[in-house]
């Protein structure tokens, strides 16, 4: 059987607005999907509803500019951009496709939003428990979304009852990419292990343009990087694919690109969905081609009894300054700075529920640094002209040379983040095409087995001899990004004797020596050798999520970068072949001078 072509066109809300025409154009697709719904997304939409219409309108711009070629072509259209809207948006669909004189079949898929479900659920049992802190959800929270991660198979049942668009509000990322693929091929619930494929196709191809070496760790090899190519996920019968990206775009497609975005924002190896649990430590790479990386195989068990559930409660507000400081006596300038401020907010610095100070930039006192203040609170007026005032108000009578690199701003609203889950039989998908509601097909059974025991990859023994001492960068890939509160962070090796050194030397303690910035958080480690890579989680480091925490870094996307940038002492084997040898001896090459030579 032919494999089903599925096409991204969208990682995040605000992604490349003509990625839709360059996927339709450039070549032969059968699906063109998108993910528009990050954590933040929800409450982003839910602060600009009456605005927005509480979906993502900016997959209306992209349709329509492809709708007509795309009905054409006969290419199915999934996308969860319907965020809090589904509804809102398979009816706007409708009416651009009546403007451009289209007869198509729109579906919606919701159900997944059970805000005004919370307290009754709460009083049936659920607890809501918070995945990040071990905390249920207190009754009478100010909860302003909650949000249900579905499935696929919703999305089968619109496409069974000829939908040509599919719209959805919160499904899992994967989701828009595996409907397509158990409606094609026949996929029962059962059949875990080609779902599981699907779910990892589906993970490396939603973030749009990085697995095309967009945010890639080894981005001077991307060629092309001044416009990355979007991906192909061709899928199929059994689950294997083929990452691949259409001829002539920007861009790579490698072991190396797939590998740095399955690392990306993930745990442990076994990763859930509500279709199938995919086993990270079970997936194997292979270069097919230029351009062409096949994934297989993958182990697929049965999906958790619980689907995972974004929850948004109003937080207050937060606000920030940036203060520039310039030459010498960086610290003692960025001390003056910030106990004036302080001084000058009515009520000091505890007025506020929480305040941060971050100096950065050249602390040498020759070039510029920078010193952000931060604070959240739930008095608005506070957040907002008090302190922006109280800062402002120190131009002319703090340290010399200061000036601010933005205008002062208002408070900003904020939310606790929640994550949580809910009873899978407590949600019911609402699937409609054409306004009618779509029969459910009923759910087969599925056997919740015991976890299958996955044989780890060999790996040879770390080289012995002498050692030097080099940059991580030279070594290693990273990738890191934010899960709720928690940070993960991923690496990976290119070569067999360095992914033999990550697996066995790297553990918990080094890593709290190399990045102090976690030596206060619990962290845990886990292998992934058949990827050459290891995955660490960091607990707490977010706070309550992006939407709230007063990090410079909000979702901790340069922490693997950090850690890179710190020296380690290894083998002097692992630099004498492969891509890390090419590494040091361009670095080698570049430094110019002794006193600019590599640490070797």
């Amino acid at each position: 059987m032919t494999p089903l072509r599925i096409a991204n066109c969208s990682g995040f809300f605000g992604d490349r607005v003509s990625a839709a025409t360059e996927m339709v154009e450039g070549g032969p697709i059968d699906v063109l999907t998108g993910d528009w719904l990050a954590e933040l997304t929800m409450y982003i939409l839910h602060k600009t509803k009456e605005r927005s219409g509480g979906y993502a309108r900016t997959f209306m711009t992209q349709l329509e500019a492809v709708l007509p070629t795309c009905m054409e072509r006969n290419i199915t259209i999934v996308s969860n951009a319907g965020g809090l809207n589904p509804q809102g948006l398979a009816l706007a669909v409708r009416e651009l496709a009546r403007r451009q004189g289209l007869d198509i079949r729109v579906a919606s898929v919701g159900g997944d939003d059970i805000t005004s479900r919370v307290p009754e659920l709460q009083a049936a049992g659920e607890h809501f428990i918070n995945l990040d802190t071990g905390e249920p959800l207190p009754a009478g929270a100010p909860l302003v979304t909650a949000n249900a991660y579905l499935g696929a198979r919703p999305i089968a049942d619109a496409l069974a009852a000829g939908a040509q668009v599919v719209v959805t509000g919160r499904v899992t990322d994967a989701s828009v990419i595996v409907g397509p693929a158990m409606h094609a091929f026949g996929w029962a619930d059962h059949d875990l292990g080609p779902i599981a494929g699907a779910v990892v196709a589906g993970h490396v191809i939603e973030c749009g343009a990085q697995c095309c070496g967009g945010n890639y760790a080894f981005f001077e090899e991307i060629p092309g990087a001044e416009r990355i190519g979007f991906p192909i996920a061709e899928v199929a019968a059994d689950g294997s694919s083929v990452i691949t990206k259409h001829p002539g775009t920007g861009g790579a497609v490698s072991v190396g690109t797939v590998t740095a975005q399955l690392l990306y924002e993930i745990g442990g190896p076994r990763y859930l969905s509500p279709d199938a649990v995919a086993r990270f430590d079970s997936i194997r790479l292979s270069q097919e081609g230029p351009d062409r990386v096949r994934i297989a195989p993958v182990t697929g068990e049965a999906p958790p009894s619980t689907l995972k559930v974004t929850a948004n409660l109003d937080a207050g507000y937060r606000n920030s300054m940036t203060l520039a400081i310039t030459g010498a006596q960086v610290a003692e300038k960025a001390t003056m700075a910030a106990a004036a401020v302080w001084a000058g907010v009515p009520g000091g610095r505890a007025t506020f529920d929480e305040t941060a100070e971050d100096l950065s930039g050249d602390l040498t006192g020759h070039g510029m640094a920078y010193l952000r203040l931060s604070v959240r609170g739930d008095d608005e007026r506070a957040v907002g002209r008090a302190f922006s005032g109280a800062v402002v108000e120190t131009s002319l009578s703090s340290y010399p040379g200061i000036f601010f690199t933005s205008a002062p701003s208002g408070a900003q609203g904020v939310a606790h983040y929640w994550p949580t889950t809910v009873a899978a039989d407590a949600v019911t998908p609402i699937v409609e095409c054409e306004g009618t509601p779509v029969v459910r097909s009923p759910r087969s059974d599925v056997v919740a087995d015991a976890q299958v025991e996955i044989t780890p990859a060999a790996l040879p023994d770390v080289p012995g001899g002498e050692t030097v001492t080099v940059p991580l960068w030279m070594l290693v890939g990273a990738r890191s990004g934010d899960k709720g509160g928690h940070a993960n962070i991923g690496l990976w090796a290119d070569s067999e004797p360095v992914a033999a050194w990550l697996d066995r030397c790297l553990d918990v303690a080094r890593l709290r020596t190399l990045l102090p910035e976690v030596a206060d958080f619990e962290v845990t480690r886990y292998s992934l050798a058949n990827l050459w890579a290891v995955n660490f989680m960091v607990s707490g480091i977010l706070g309550w999520g992006v939407a709230s925490n007063l990090r410079i870094d909000t979702q901790a996307k340069g922490l693997g970068e950090l850690l890179r940038s710190k020296s380690v002492v290894v083998p002097a084997a692992l630099l004498h072949q492969g891509k890390p040898a090419l590494r040091l001896a361009a670095h080698l090459a570049a430094a110019g001078s002794p006193n600019e030579g590599a640490h070797a």
